[in-house]
């Protein structure tokens, strides 16, 4: 009897162990009705808030906007958690957040070491250097004895002392602040004579300045800095929709579905289209979703070109070209490309 109880509560125990095993963060945002959002406030272009609108703004806001449109079928229902570079990681480790947009560059010891999986790149940057352009300073080799600003917890300080160490700057300083906005008026306020992060964020603080001409991005790139959202490890649940609804942005744009023809789109002859916008059938029942996620997303927020238009087009103050760069989509010679969805 005593050995039928201990069965009884082992297969209990089991059951249990495999119920827990089963959940993922899509069931807890689905029951919780919001998605906590994890993103910068003081990356002009990527996640920045707008001192005139007091609202948070850039790409990286609107892909977390997209992603509670595509699991919530409302792009409002999301909160936004400011995050640093130095705390993001933790912030999603301990449940603060469900996924982080945060300007954050794939690397090998971020996945091994830190536990997280990152999702498709949204952005190809570089990492680089910015100094007054009274410094006369005109390349990142006249740095030698210099003083050079980075943020905390970021992989540019990794970047730098390998920099350092590849010139033999034997007096090169480096100091680091808690975001861009203090490492800019660490630049501003001559506490360092350059200042080091992506090069996206160089141009947009440059452009977002009283006097750009004051500042001169020096031309070398230290380090390629591909950018992607990022949820907690060993969740498939969870990532895949989260990496599907991203492909579905880029594949969005590269057919030519926005948010100002989706009401057209959805009328579509193509039953790849149909399928794709969840008209006839769809994916987002196999993902957990509603089939019409993608559609849901496009009306919501466009597709990755509007996104990136909206955020880091030629009428706004950090415009980088897409042409001729990876951030191009792979029809027009670039890297931004998802796999077939017919």
């Amino acid at each position: 009897m005593a050995r039928s109880k201990f069965l009884v509560a082992a297969l209990a125990a089991a059951s249990l162990w495999a119920q827990g095993a089963s959940a993922s963060v899509l069931d807890t945002v689905k029951q919780r009705g919001v998605l906590n959002c994890g993103t910068d406030n003081t990356a002009p272009g990527f996640g920045y808030l707008n001192t005139k609108t007091g609202k948070i703004e850039g790409l990286d806001v609107d892909f977390c906007r997209a992603m509670a449109a595509a699991v919530l079928g409302d792009a409002g229902k999301v909160n936004f958690v400011v995050v640093t570079d130095k705390s993001r990681f933790n912030a999603l480790q301990t449940g603060q957040v469900d996924v982080v947009f945060a300007h954050t560059t794939i690397k090998p010891v971020r996945e091994s070491a830190i536990g997280i999986d990152f999702l498709p790149i949204n952005f190809y940057d570089g990492t680089g250097m910015m100094a007054k352009s009274a410094s006369g300073v005109k390349s990142v080799a006249e740095l030698d004895g210099a003083t050079i600003c980075t943020t905390q917890g970021s992989g540019t300080e990794a970047t730098l002392a390998s920099f350092i160490r590849q010139h033999g700057f034997k007096t090169t300083k480096v100091l680091t602040f808690e975001n861009l906005e203090k490492l800019f008026g660490a630049l501003q306020s001559d506490r360092c004579n350059a200042m080091s992060t992506d090069k996206s964020a160089l141009a947009a603080w440059r452009g977002n300045s009283a006097r750009p001409d004051d500042y001169k991005i020096l031309p070398e790139t230290l380090n390629k800095s591909p950018f992607a959202g990022f949820v907690a490890a060993n969740d498939s649940r969870w990532r895949n929709v989260l990496r599907w609804a991203t492909f579905a942005l880029f594949q969005a744009e590269e057919w030519d579905i926005t948010s100002a023809n989706i009401a057209d789109r959805l009328k579509d002859d193509s039953a790849f289209v149909q399928k794709f916008l969840g008209v006839k059938g769809g994916f987002g029942k196999d993902f957990g979703v509603s089939d019409d996620f993608v559609a849901t997303m496009i009306k919501s927020v466009g597709n990755y070109g509007e996104i990136y238009d909206r955020n880091l087009g030629p009428k706004t103050p950090y415009f980088i070209d897409r042409a001729g760069t990876p951030n191009a989509m792979w029809t027009k010679g670039g890297a931004e490309y998802s796999p077939p969805w017919n």
